[in-house]
């Protein structure tokens, strides 16, 4: 079911807000409104749990000894941020897997209480040679802190449900 808007359904279970394969046509930008600000908190945790004892992350004496001079956030969670900043406006609910990232770049750092913002486009997309269902959509992801100084990149290989044939 689709709304005014284009957006998705979720098999009637309530409405979600990704698009469609279809909806997602090469050059389509999407400047997404969701900012997020980096705390010690996600840095921390982030490395913690993702078992990096990297003392330029979790280590602020460390740090502070460096070039950088104070923590750098992981680059790992900056990505996923990126992309996850990217969900509501393009992927909610209408993704079945990501199947790739490639061209990972990171040209500036991110600091704790960097605000990000991300946008994205569709660079390429092709129905899915295997499943009637579903197409393969690559993003160009990009990510900025407050001074709007690129801070993030990527291309994402997304499997996205195609548009259910109406009953």
């Amino acid at each position: 079911m689709r709304g005014p808007s284009g957006r998705a359904g979720s098999r009637g279970e309530g409405a979600m807000a990704g698009l469609y394969f279809e909806d997602l046509t090469e050059g389509r930008r999407f400047a997404h409104e969701i900012r997020r600000t980096v705390t010690e908190m996600d840095n921390m945790l982030f490395s913690n749990l993702t078992m990096n004892p990297q003392p330029l992350h979790i280590d602020r004496h460390f740090a502070e000894n460096s070039e950088w001079g104070r923590p750098l956030v992981n680059s790992l969670f900056t990505l996923g941020l990126m992309i996850g900043l990217s969900v509501q406006d393009t992927t909610l609910g209408t993704t079945l897997a990501n199947l790739g990232m490639s061209e990972v770049k990171f040209p500036h750092p991110v600091f704790q209480g960097d605000t990000i913002h991300a946008e994205s486009e569709v660079v390429s997309r092709r129905p899915s040679r295997s499943r009637p269902d579903a197409g393969i959509v690559e993003f160009q992801h990009r990510a900025f802190n407050q001074d709007d100084v690129l801070v993030a990149s990527c291309r994402r290989q997304a499997f996205m449900r195609r548009r259910p044939a109406e009953a």
